[in-house]
């Protein structure tokens, strides 16, 4: 598993801050893009301001904005605060739904596979109404965090299954299926198409499980436990 960065704390001139300040409003979710930070970053450095004092790395850079943007969001003061309709007040005996102890699954936009989630970072509201958060996959760093829309790309984490648990699993089921090939091995959506029931051994389930990946429409024969069930 990768290492994640730990956070750095940078001491940006005054200057310097005043221009992120500025930046931030005018180009928004750009400033969390590598691109922009890099550039940012070797401005800094390069500025007379910063004679005796150690250079700026991008990643401090975009952690600056990353935090402001936070700020802006979790403000009372915040827009998006404003917007949020009323709540209605808790009932006697109603109980408030706690996610604490959840774990959670995250869809990238890069190749499509489900990762597990290790800390939703941010979120926004787009200007269509559509909600998404900054989230940082686990066993990655900062470098891969990524924009998901919470209602397409966000849910609870699928199950392993143990190998006496092979009859939970029905044609038509949708199942999280890992494709290992020469160049990645990672999760993806399918549904299982047909199912070959075997006596299992001594090595455990022996059933086979055709399956049809969602994102490419190719059909492949799996054992159980290459699977992961929906909550």
């Amino acid at each position: 598993m990768v290492k994640l960065r730990p956070r750095e704390a940078p001491s940006f001139t005054d200057a310097e801050i005043e221009q992120m300040k500025k930046l931030l409003k005018e180009v928004g979710e750009e400033s969390l893009s590598e691109d922009f930070c890099e550039k940012l970053s070797r401005k800094f450095s390069r500025e007379v301001g910063r004679e005796g004092k150690p250079a700026i790395h991008w990643t401090q850079v975009q952690d600056w904005f990353q935090d402001k943007q936070q700020e802006v969001f979790t403000s009372p003061n915040s827009s998006t605060a404003k917007s949020e309709p009323e709540r209605s007040p808790i009932s006697k005996g109603e109980k408030l739904l706690d996610i604490s102890d959840w774990e959670f699954e995250a869809r990238s936009s890069k190749e499509g596979a489900w990762y597990d989630v290790a800390v939703f970072l941010t979120h926004r509201v787009l200007s269509s109404g559509e909600p998404e958060v900054r989230v940082r996959f686990a066993g990655f760093g900062s470098e891969e965090d990524e924009w998901v829309n919470v209602k397409r790309g966000v849910r609870e984490r699928s199950i392993p299954l143990e190998p006496s648990e092979c009859q939970k699993v029905e044609v038509g089921d949708l199942v999280l299926c890992f494709q290992e090939r020469e160049d990645q091995a990672i999760y993806f959506d399918a549904h299982v198409l047909e199912i070959q029931r075997r006596l299992h051994d001594i090595r455990g389930c022996r059933c086979l499980f055709l399956v049809c990946y969602d994102h490419n429409g190719v059909e492949e024969n799996v054992y159980l436990r290459r699977l992961c069930r929906r909550p």
